[in-house]
């Protein structure tokens, strides 16, 4: 089984890798993620003044006389991870990494389960479905707010990691069979 595992996991693996290199050319994250500042190069100037420690702050507006925030005032988040587009070509290789390690996980976990769901297609999907639902509720979801993504936002990337798991799911459910002597119809 443990050749199974890792077969089933690299192919998930090109999966994700494939599904990121369209997600790549379609912009996808990139209209969620990487929005255009209209004034970026004063914005820019400002943060690289003002901020110089790696961290996720939060602008907000002026308090009133009350000593509370305005209720509709907007709130900015901003990220800084203190690095540059230097860096950028090794983070490739640990994404490479997480995305070829992550589907063999899901692969091993899925191998560890019962003879009634490896001997079905769609409960081995499924599964995977899951692990992509896991993804959205804990993670997509969680980032909504202030701070965080726009609802919109939070339910689009809760979506998008819910139909890309079910799609490595597809290809390692084909992977991954029962060992012989295992199955039963319970």
């Amino acid at each position: 089984m443990t050749k199974k595992v890792i077969v089933a996991g690299l192919f998930g693996g090109v999966v994700l890798i494939i599904l990121s290199a369209v997600n790549g050319v379609l912009g996808f994250r990139a209209r969620i993620d990487m929005k255009q500042i209209p004034a970026e190069r004063r914005v820019y100037e400002v943060l690289k003044e003002t901020i110089g420690e790696p961290g996720r702050y939060i602008c907000n507006p002026e308090l009133t006389s009350e000593g509370r925030f305005p209720g509709e005032a907007p709130v900015f988040s901003v990220l800084y991870s203190g690095m540059g587009h230097k860096t950028a070509g090794k983070l490739t290789l640990i994404g490479l990494a997480a995305f070829l390690l992550a589907p063999m996980i899901g692969a091993w976990m899925l191998s560890l389960t019962s003879a009634r769901i490896l001997s079905s297609y769609p409960r081995k999907v499924l599964f995977f479905t899951a692990i992509g639902l896991l993804f959205a509720v804990f993670w997509d979801l969680t980032n909504f707010g202030i701070g965080g993504y726009p609802l919109k936002d939070a339910i689009l990337l809760a979506g998008h990691d819910i139909i890309v798991w079910t799609i490595v799911g597809l290809v390692v459910a084909w992977r991954i069979q029962p060992e012989r002597g295992n199955v039963t119809n319970a």
